[in-house]
């Protein structure tokens, strides 16, 4: 019989030692707070007429299977902080914090230190603080290694300077890219199913981790010229983009820049239409960004200047 809690699957010592490890990791992103039973961190407010703070949350989805074919984690956790801070950056905001929510069948230290060592690489990249977070071990909901992760975020912005600015859009702006890293972390119930087990190759170049943008943002945000701008997660560059324009205004795109392997791959190997592919998959574009005509040159020269990938994708149009 049954007369214990870890008889029933939870091990409060093992749960108990991974917050501990957690705490202990050597990186200026990590909280002195973490353990306790909220963490939090100082804002300076001084450079901010009008704060406002913001917030997110997302996950990696079924990405997290092709980690487990591949029996590599240490690179979910990058993509878990990713899909959270390009949604603040994107829309002007700094991320300040982040938490993760670890559900899992029970304590596997191998496969949860190298998520949270993930997740710290993406807290450092992104310039934001790992506050907290929670483990919770379901035995009787998740199999054996199996698990989830969300994450969440906090940030601050200027009210003035939120994005997008819709009012300023017109017809004849500029729309411009960042280049993606590959799949990044949507589209995986259909990328997936298109590859054999033994395509090693492709199920690595799946497991690629999202592409963090925030310190490129932050340069390309500083001349105060981008109207707004778009993370190009499920839906689409189409979608996404769209969700920025007034509603009288849409993009019209060239689709001419170079994709990265993984989506010629998808592409051939599904026999996925041409409009699927947009509809679902970022196809080489993880941030759009709108400025003027008149603007983009400046652009260009920030980007150049800073070793900042940046190509022209399409214009805004008349709806």
């Amino acid at each position: 019989m049954i007369k214990s809690y870890k008889d029933a699957g939870v091990d409060i010592e093992k749960g108990d030692a991974f917050a501990s490890f957690i705490g202990k990791i050597n990186s200026p992103a990590i909280s002195g707070s973490i353990g306790g039973f909220a963490g939090g961190l100082e804002i300076d407010l001084s450079k901010y007429k009008e704060p406002v703070l913001m917030s997110c949350t997302d996950g990696v989805g079924t990405k997290l299977l092709v980690a487990q074919k591949l029996k590599k984690y240490d690179t979910v956790g990058i993509d878990l902080v990713a899909m959270s801070v390009n949604d603040l950056i994107v829309c002007g905001v700094e991320p300040l914090n982040f938490l993760d929510y670890i559900a899992c069948g029970g304590i596997n230290e191998e496969i949860l230190h190298a998520i949270v060592k993930g997740i710290v690489d993406g807290c450092e990249q992104s310039e934001c603080q790992l506050s907290g977070g929670e483990t919770a071990e379901m035995p009787d909901l998740y199999k054996g290694d199996d698990f989830d992760l969300a994450g969440f975020c906090n940030g601050i912005g200027e009210k003035s300077k939120i994005l997008p600015l819709k009012e300023t859009i017109n017809s004849g702006d500029f729309i411009y890219g960042l280049p993606s890293t590959g799949v990044h972390s949507n589209g995986f119930s259909l990328a997936r199913k298109v590859f054999d087990d033994s395509d090693v190759d492709a199920w690595e170049k799946l497991l690629v981790p999202t592409k963090i943008y925030v310190k490129d943002m932050k340069k390309l945000l500083a001349p105060g010229i981008i109207k707004a701008a778009a993370h190009i997660t499920g839906g689409g560059l189409e979608g996404n983009v769209q969700r920025v324009f007034p509603k009288h205004l849409t993009g019209k795109y060239s689709w001419d820049w170079k994709e990265p392997e993984i989506f010629g791959m998808i592409r051939e190997r599904g026999e996925i239409e041409e409009s699927e592919m947009r509809k679902v998959f970022n196809l080489g574009v993880g941030v759009a960004l709108v400025v003027a005509a008149d603007d983009s040159a400046k652009l260009e020269a920030v980007a150049k200047d800073n070793n900042i990938e940046l190509f022209k994708i399409g214009e805004v149009v008349n709806a």
